[in-house]
C-alpha cells in the first residue's frame, strides 16, 4: 500500500484504541465450506466433522462482526505506508465442529506508537484478540494478530 494525504492517528488516538470493542457475533461453518477449507489445503476432511485449523484466519473475524478493512480503518490505515503482519497465535481450547454456531467476541487489546531518538513516529503497533466461544458460553478458540503500521 502506497502512503496517503490522510493524516497519521495523534498519539492520544492510539492509545485510546485499547479496548475498542468489536460488535460481535455469530458464525456456523457448514459441512460444504468445511470441506473447501480442508480440499484447499490437499488433505482428507477429519473426522467427526472437526474444522480445519485454517477456519481461524477469517472465521473469527466473521463472527465478531467486523472486517479487515474494518480494524485497517480504525487503527489509521488510510495513513499507513504499509501495513505489515507481525504475527498471529492461534489457541484452540477445545475441538471446533461444523455445524456449530459459535459467537465471537474480541476487540483492541494493545497499541504503541514507536518513535525514533528525534520524535518522528515510526510506526504503530496494534493487537488484537477475538474469541470463538460455544453454545455454553466456553471459549473454544482465541486469535492474537499484530499488525504494525509504519508511518
Amino acid at each position: 500500500m502506497t502512503a496517503s494525504a490522510t493524516p497519521a492517528p495523534t498519539d492520544e488516538e492510539i492509545a485510546a484504541l485499547v479496548g475498542h470493542r468489536f460488535a460481535g457475533g455469530e458464525r456456523k461453518v457448514e459441512h460444504w465450506e468445511n470441506w473447501l477449507l480442508t480440499d484447499c489445503t490437499q488433505r482428507p476432511p477429519m473426522s467427526g466433522g472437526l474444522l480445519h485449523p485454517v477456519v481461524l484466519f477469517h472465521v473469527p473475524i466473521q463472527a465478531a462482526s467486523t472486517s479487515i478493512g474494518e480494524i485497517f480503518s480504525i487503527c489509521g490505515g488510510g495513513a499507513a505506508g504499509s501495513v505489515t503482519l507481525l504475527g498471529y497465535e492461534w489457541d484452540f481450547l477445545a475441538p471446533l465442529i461444523e455445524d456449530v454456531v459459535y459467537r465471537g467476541d474480541g476487540g483492541i487489546v494493545d497499541a504503541n506508537r514507536c518513535r525514533d531518538s528525534s520524535g518522528v513516529i515510526l510506526h504503530d503497533d496494534i493487537c488484537f484478540v477475538i474469541e470463538l466461544l460455544d453454545p455454553t458460553d466456553r471459549t473454544v478458540a482465541r486469535v492474537t494478530t499484530r499488525w504494525r503500521f509504519l508511518r
